[in-house]
């Protein structure tokens, strides 16, 4: 693989040990998967922050590699960690842990990364331009900066992301190339969505394709183009049945009409009404949940106004967390919809998520949840029941 001179610096340690190990991670992916070269890239999202998923072993990197004086060359945002880093003692977050995750973040701060915690870096200010190369590593925000923003972005481990933040670069290969955004999957879906119909969708196809990349065509109603938030559900979904990290979507994403040219004679799938249905059965566990949890990925402004909306002026029968980042629940904050979601008796949660979050230490059992993304993981990952629905029929309001 060929390196500039400026990069041979870099892996021969010329500046410093954290670069040095940064660049041998990066010169050893690149060399895996065939890289010709290294691209700069212009923004970072590294996972791998939640002590539930990295443990001793990954704070302990963290915190030599901060020792070292590593600093990050481009804008960087972190992944959900596995508390509220403000108000996890008011939410039940055990201590212990959360004194362990409070030690990873602050070594991602010294690293110079924005600790604003969030799976959906987009609705927080990292949004890479069309076209530009970056080094994400969440599944559901790879999936949205690569269909969505039509940023050119592999998805990376989170090691290889931050590995890239510290050395402003990554290996070519993947989905920086053209050849690798093509489209092998085409995907009519027949019946109208709404809701959580998107992140079915999204399961359905992931399973399907694996780590392919689709090609959606709606055709009820195909002038009608999906909103952000259900683009969002749609590619969370593929990136956790699957591995998908790039979608196209006819009249809807950046770069359809490049890809329309490859889809003549795909294999196509066919997607009914049926088939959304059965998925969506297929994904609950359980029933009557006692904490129902919103925003995987996390919630945006406009999806806690809907929430608040709802809810204002009623009492809920079962608990309701609302995930979203710091910045975005500022902004709720200041038009009034946390305090609604509060008063009836709801949580606006910051910095993490019900995957990542310790919610099987905390006395829960079923886990509403109205995301595919969050029902597919739930159970593995937290060893809870679940229950998959739109929102509106999660919550239990009090007679």
């Amino acid at each position: 693989m060929y390196l500039t001179r400026e990069e041979e610096k870099m892996y021969a340690g010329e500046h410093g040990p954290a670069v040095e190990k940064s660049m041998e991670i990066l010169v050893a992916l690149g060399d895996i998967y065939g890289a010709d070269g290294m691209v700069e890239i212009v923004s970072a999202q590294i996972s791998g922050v939640s002590y539930k998923t990295i443990g001793d072993a990954g704070l302990e990197y963290l915190e030599e590699l901060a020792s070292e004086g590593a600093q990050v060359k481009v804008p960087s945002t972190l992944n959900p960690a596995g508390v509220d880093l403000d108000h996890w003692k008011d939410l039940g977050f055990p201590p212990e842990f959360t004194k362990k995750q409070l030690l990873i973040v602050e070594a991602y701060r010294k690293m110079g990364i924005s600790t604003t915690c969030t799976c959906t870096p987009y609705l927080v200010g990292n949004v890479p331009p069309l076209g530009s190369h970056i080094a994400w590593s969440e599944s559901s925000a790879v999936c949205y900066a690569n269909s969505v923003l039509g940023a050119r972005t592999n998805r990376e481990g989170g090691p290889g992301a931050l590995s890239a933040a510290i050395c402003g670069r990554t290996p070519n290969y993947g989905y920086h190339l053209d050849q690798g955004r093509v489209p092998n999957l085409l995907v009519e879906v027949e019946a109208p969505l709404t809701g959580s119909d998107y992140g079915a969708l999204g399961y359905l196809v992931g399973k399907a394709v694996g780590n392919g990349v689709p090609y959606f065509k709606l055709l009820d109603k195909p002038q009608i183009k999906p909103q952000v938030n259900q683009l969002k559900a749609l590619g969370a979904a593929l990136a956790s049945s699957g591995a998908v990290a790039l979608y196209h979507m006819e009249n809807t994403t950046p770069e359809y009409q490049s890809a329309l040219e490859h889809t003549e004679n795909l294999e196509k799938l066919s997607v009914t009404r049926e088939d959304l249905d059965n998925t969506r059965e297929k994904l609950s566990t359980a029933q009557n949940p006692d904490l129902v949890c919103l925003g995987c990925p996390h919630a945006s402004l406009e999806e806690i106004k809907e929430v608040a909306l709802k809810l204002d002026g009623k009492k809920l029968a079962n608990q309701l967390w609302v995930c979203t980042s710091i910045s975005v629940k500022a902004a709720s904050d200041r038009m009034g919809y946390t305090k609604i979601i509060e008063k009836a008796g709801g949580r606006v949660v910051c910095d993490t998520c019900m995957v990542v979050a310790p919610i099987e230490d905390m006395g829960f059992k079923v886990i509403g949840v109205n995301s595919a993304k969050a029902a597919n993981y739930v159970p593995s990952m937290c060893g809870l029941d679940v229950v998959f629905d739109d929102w509106e029929n999660l919550i239990a309001l009090k007679k």
